[in-house]
């Protein structure tokens, strides 16, 4: 039996240019600057974890009406 996986494809440097992906790796360093932040205040490091929960449930509908209001007249449509 071949238990040899498959590697993944190469991503296409396209994507690197598309605003999906820069609006994830802009929250992406939110998230990692939120982590930073958190653990100073504890004086321990927190875990990307609990900071990724935190910020997302704290903090991520501010963040992201704040991008769209940036680039655009209007927020974004809630659910």
């Amino acid at each position: 039996m071949d238990t040899k996986q498959t590697p993944p494809a190469p991503l296409n440097p396209s994507h690197h240019t598309s605003s999906l992906y820069r609006e994830l790796l802009a929250e992406k360093d939110e998230v990692l600057r939120h982590k930073w932040l958190e653990s100073e205040k504890a004086g321990r490091d927190i875990g990307i974890d609990k900071s990724l929960l935190d910020w997302n449930t704290n903090h991520r509908e501010k963040w992201r009406r704040a991008r769209w209001q940036q680039r655009n007249a209007a927020p974004p449509p809630t659910n």
